[in-house]
């Protein structure tokens, strides 16, 4: 069974870091690119980070000095590591895989950040 599974979110003060991670089973994440995104209360979805399958690594501006995103082929998950979080990362943190016209998405993982 093709599963994405989010894991790592919490409740967190300012300031303070989390690594999330995107573990795959039933496929491999190699040759996958890999996004992720955030849904805030009452907001659209928006990407955060990004991974390609060359290994190629985009961010949004509002993020890029405080989260890297990490591929690990052996263990076949992605890692988002924060750092400085602030309030305003508060949402709901999304994985997903896409290859060509295929789409796997996690059910995601909450991060709320208090001030």
């Amino acid at each position: 069974q093709v599963q994405l599974a989010e894991s790592g979110g919490g409740l967190v003060q300012a300031g303070d870091s989390l690594s999330l991670s995107c573990e795959a089973s039933g496929f491999s994440l190699n040759g996958y690119g890999i996004i992720w995104h955030r849904q805030a209360p009452g907001m659209p979805r928006d990407w955060v980070a990004s991974i390609g399958g060359t290994n190629l690594k985009k961010y949004q501006d509002s993020v890029k000095d405080r989260l890297t995103i990490i591929r690990d082929n052996a263990k076949n998950a992605v890692y988002l590591q924060m750092n400085n979080l602030k309030p305003e990362d508060t949402a709901v943190y999304y994985c997903e895989a896409t290859r060509l016209s295929t789409s796997y998405w996690g059910q995601g993982t909450q991060v709320t950040v208090s001030s």
